[in-house]
C-alpha cells in the first residue's frame, strides 16, 4: 500500500513538473486543498489528464501497482477523488491499498 504521505508527495510532484511547463501567468499554488476538477479547479482538462497520466506512470513503475485513477469506480463516488488534492491522495491510498 502506498501511505497518504507518498500518495501526496506523487501528486505534488507532478503538479510541480505541470507547474514547470506551464506559462507564468498559469502556474498554480500547490496545496492539499488545490482544486484538480470542476468549476474552480485550478487546471484545465487537458492539464488534468496529464497529471493523472504522470501519476499513474510512477504509481506504476516506482510502487509497481497498476491502478486506473479514472475508471468507472472514481466516477461514481458521492465525493469526487478528484476535488482536490488531499481527495486524490486518499483515494490512491485507498485502491493500492486493496491490491
Amino acid at each position: 500500500m502506498i501511505d497518504l504521505q507518498t500518495s501526496k508527495k506523487i501528486i505534488n510532484d507532478a503538479l510541480i513538473t505541470l507547474n514547470e511547463e506551464l506559462d507564468d501567468d498559469e502556474k498554480i499554488i500547490i496545496g492539499e486543498n488545490t482544486v484538480l476538477f470542476g468549476l474552480e479547479a485550478e487546471i484545465d482538462s487537458l492539464s488534468l489528464v496529464s497529471l493523472v497520466v504522470d501519476i499513474e506512470t510512477v504509481i506504476n513503475c516506482e510502487h509497481d501497482y497498476d491502478i486506473a485513477l479514472t475508471d468507472d469506480r472514481a466516477m461514481t463516488r458521492d465525493k469526487s477523488p478528484f476535488d482536490n488534492v488531499n481527495a486524490l491522495a486518499e483515494y490512491i491510498t485507498e485502491l493500492t491499498g486493496e491490491n
